[in-house]
């Protein structure tokens, strides 16, 4: 698992991680020879925009309805070295042309769907494929607003105020197998998962921490890494002038 022990190594080093989430619905399509692409153009442009300072690409978004995960990935990985890493909301969102997937669990919520049947769906698929698989528990924390994460598994986010339940899910998903928690406010969350949250968790756990959402300023990340985040996701927070500040 050269992905996954990467970000061992770096953890080992302390050096904090930084994920940019990128949403393929997001990118919009050229038509080319009478097919329409990814335009490569918009894509460039894209990716001058993220930190100098990131270690991976992370693609996907709670739905992706026009099927773009494939090409997105594909057209990126002309542009940058950066290890591309799927962040999928469902099983047609995984595609060959990545490096590698974060096999996701929502461990937060009991709907059966995205605890396993998603992942069932996707099981013989990824058999074939070449993709480093990344088993990693995903807890939805509330960030004040409800997200597409919500709405589309059925389940309600975890409150802030409840660490110790917070706490005690990360723990089982380690206990069960996962090799990263990610613990996610979900995308245009009003606040981040609180430092104190993270470090609970962090705490807790022997497994690399993931953190996303919510977080729009230099101030916000710094908290998260100092409270024990190993990676952060940023979304699209890095385009606005908050993020320089």
């Amino acid at each position: 698992m050269e992905y996954y022990q990467n970000i061992l190594a770096s953890i080992q080093k302390e050096e904090k991680l930084l994920a940019i989430l990128l949403d393929p619905d997001k990118f919009p399509f050229t038509l080319l020879s009478s097919e329409e692409e990814i335009d490569i153009a918009f894509a460039k442009a894209y990716l001058k925009k993220i930190p100098q300072y990131t270690t991976h690409l992370f693609i996907g978004g709670s739905t992706d309805p026009y099927g773009k995960t494939h090409d997105v990935v594909r057209t990126l990985k002309t542009l940058t070295e950066l290890p591309i890493i799927l962040f999928p909301g469902d099983h047609a969102q995984v595609t060959p042309a990545a490096d590698g997937i974060l096999f996701l669990s929502l461990l937060s919520g009991r709907n059966p769907e995205y605890l396993i049947g998603q992942q069932v769906q996707a099981a013989i698929a990824l058999k074939k494929m070449q993709l480093e698989i990344i088993p990693t528990g995903y807890l939805l924390i509330d960030g004040q607003t409800e997200t597409a994460v919500q709405r589309v598994s059925g389940t309600k986010p975890m409150q802030q105020e409840h660490i110790q339940s917070i706490v005690a899910t990360a723990l089982a998903g380690e206990f069960l197998g996962k090799k990263m928690i990610y613990l996610e406010a979900g995308s245009g969350a009003k606040i981040p998962v609180h430092p104190t949250i993270i470090k609970a968790v962090k705490e807790a756990l022997t497994i690399p921490l993931i953190v996303g959402g919510g977080i729009r300023s230099k101030a916000q990340q710094e908290a998260a890494y100092q409270a024990g985040a190993d990676i952060l996701v940023i979304g699209t927070a890095f385009e606005t002038d908050c993020w320089s500040h």
